[in-house]
């Protein structure tokens, strides 16, 4: 495995594996990796020739210093990670090298689809997101891009970012990979503290829940909404923002339920804000 840390070796490992005639699977992520990172890796160990993956804390992402600072980091630890999964190709970069000129000027603008819901609750975040995803694709070049469906929103802004700007990408989903109680694995989770953890099932519920009422006749939003912010109301340590039923293309919040729908959750449980999404049909 190559471990490289500037963008010129970056670019420099990857043009030599494509002239070898590899084909490339990047799976951008911020570290801290998880099962549902390890899913990703070897989703483009299957489909690709050389997997290729960034470990870099984008601060762009970031709304405040704080949560940037409190983000858990254990470089060996994903390392030891990656190889274990066969990746080619580690892209492990310091905020310097990627923005050597401190915060970018020039930023991508993600469009009306990132100004809504996450988009609402964390102004620039997907600005953030979209211009780091610019630059590892530009960095690495032709590729298969590997994301997750448990941030669907973000899944949905870098299809749109590919497609817009003609990037040299195609983008590949995988499913949200869940703790034994139905919890969407994520970084964040390691920062609960064990009341929170527990308390922190309510999402899926809520979630379960929603799926329920559609299964058992609901045909308005409101009345699959309230039923999932019922489920959150009922844990006291959970605070929540929005649980909501869009239509999993244009996040339009639909009149009449029918056909493929995703559901979509956001709460604060302690103090950390937690995220998820299920696929439904009515």
């Amino acid at each position: 495995m190559e471990v490289v840390v500037t963008r010129e070796a970056f670019r420099e490992a990857t043009r030599a594996a494509r002239v070898s005639g590899a084909r490339l699977g990047l799976v951008p992520t911020m570290g801290s990796l998880h099962e549902g990172h390890l899913s990703l890796l070897r989703s483009a160990a299957s489909d690709c020739d050389v997997v290729v993956m960034s470990i870099f804390v984008n601060p762009l992402q970031f709304s405040s210093a704080e949560d940037l600072e409190r983000y858990p980091s254990d470089l060996e630890r994903d390392l030891n990670l990656a190889r274990a999964c066969d990746v080619g190709i580690v892209f492990a970069p310091s905020v310097g090298e990627m923005y050597p000129r401190g915060e970018p000027e020039t930023r991508v603008e993600p469009g009306p689809l990132a100004g809504i819901f996450e988009g609402a609750s964390r102004p620039g975040h997907f600005a953030g997101v979209a211009t780091v995803v610019t630059k590892l694709v530009s960095l690495c070049g032709p590729c298969r891009a590997y994301f997750g469906e448990k941030d669907f929103q973000q899944l949905a802004v870098v299809r749109r970012l590919v497609e817009d700007l003609d990037l040299d990408a195609s983008v590949v989903a995988s499913p949200t990979i869940r703790e034994s109680d139905g919890l969407a694995m994520s970084s964040r989770n390691r920062r609960l503290e064990p009341e929170d953890r527990r308390a922190a099932s309510a999402l899926y519920k809520a979630l379960r829940a929603g799926q329920a009422c559609l299964a058992n006749g609901a045909r308005e939003s409101a009345q699959v909404e309230m039923t999932m912010a019922s489920v959150v109301a009922a844990e006291p340590r959970a605070k929540l923002d929005y649980a909501v039923v869009v239509n999993p293309l244009t996040f339009a919040q639909p009149t009449s339920l029918v056909g493929e729908l995703r559901l979509l959750i956001a709460a604060d449980v302690g103090p950390i804000r937690l995220i998820d999404n299920l696929e439904v049909h009515a």
